[in-house]
């Protein structure tokens, strides 16, 4: 159960703790307040005085849970949970995440997530948009598909993304909530890391823990498990820590390597299940943390 709530919610285990802290509290001080007021009114108990008490509870909850998620660094959270139940409430739409693709190649994973986004865009189910491509390389492919979709780009340059803000006031300028590594090589700055915490996500074209950390990627990660003589290889996706391929795994999908596999094509059944699953687990992901 709690691990469906980390997935859920997007936290981590001891964020979620806090959280969980904040309901108790919130729910406690809340029924507590309601108590109190219903003394005042002096109100016999019965029917009528449990209909006051949950009328009054009701209106006192949010305010309550905002007062104790303070103190516990909780306040964004319930801030936006709650503004969610007032959309639902409202009969308002949800808004759509803005996403930030980071690639530095071709950008075939980059295209396929989205055209994910416009298929449920059409179906009246999109969860975010992708309101811009990052990239590293002026030459990029992934620069001439972010044109054919009419969406902005970014180039890194390399010093201010290593040493000095990651770009990070940028995204935030750019209203960017969440970021998909989509074959980009730069390794993740610990001050972007920082500032979109548990909002950056990583596919790996292997099954980790396995043939992750610096240098494995592309078919230096294929020549490694065929040289292993592994018998199955596959995706991994996980959020992005300091380290490289650390995070938590959100998801794996595994192909066969067989006896006559080469790297290049490895490469071909791996780029299969990249372009079957990754625009899906986003889709899934922020669609599970816009109902949270």
């Amino acid at each position: 159960m709690f691990e469906k709530l980390k997935k859920h919610w997007g936290v981590d285990g001891f964020n979620l703790m806090l959280i969980l802290i904040t309901f108790a509290f919130g729910g406690s001080l809340c029924g507590y307040t309601a108590r109190k007021l219903l003394l005042l009114i002096n109100i016999e108990k019965g029917f009528i005085w449990i209909l006051v008490y949950l009328f009054t509870a009701t209106i006192i909850w949010p305010f309550a849970v905002l007062l104790v998620s303070v103190p516990f660094g909780q306040f964004n959270f319930f801030k936006g949970y709650l503004n969610k139940i007032k959309n639902r409430i409202g009969g308002q739409k949800l808004p759509k995440r803005s996403v930030a693709i980071f690639a530095s190649g071709a950008g075939s994973n980059a295209e396929k997530i989205i055209q994910q986004m416009e298929i449920a865009e059409k179906a009246g189910k999109g969860s975010f948009k992708v309101s811009l491509i990052v990239c590293n390389k002026p030459t990029a492919g992934v620069l001439s598909i972010a044109a054919n979709h009419q969406i902005d780009t970014l180039l890194l340059e390399k010093e201010q993304f290593l040493n000095e803000d990651g770009y990070a006031t940028e995204l935030t300028s750019r209203g960017i909530e969440f970021i998909v590594l989509a074959g980009f090589l730069w390794k993740i700055p610990a001050t972007l890391i920082k500032a979109f915490p548990n909002n950056i996500i990583n596919i790996h074209p292997a099954l980790l823990p396995k043939y992750g950390g610096k240098g494995m990627y592309g078919d230096k990660v294929h020549q490694a498990v065929i040289a292993a003589g592994e018998k199955e290889s596959g995706i991994s996706i996980h959020y992005v820590d300091e380290i490289y391929d650390h995070g938590n795994i959100i998801f794996q999908a595994k192909c066969t390597v067989d006896q006559n596999d080469t790297p290049a094509t490895l490469a071909k059944k791996i780029h299969q299940l990249e372009h079957q699953h990754y625009p899906e687990v986003i889709e899934k992901l922020l669609q599970m943390r816009n109902s949270r």
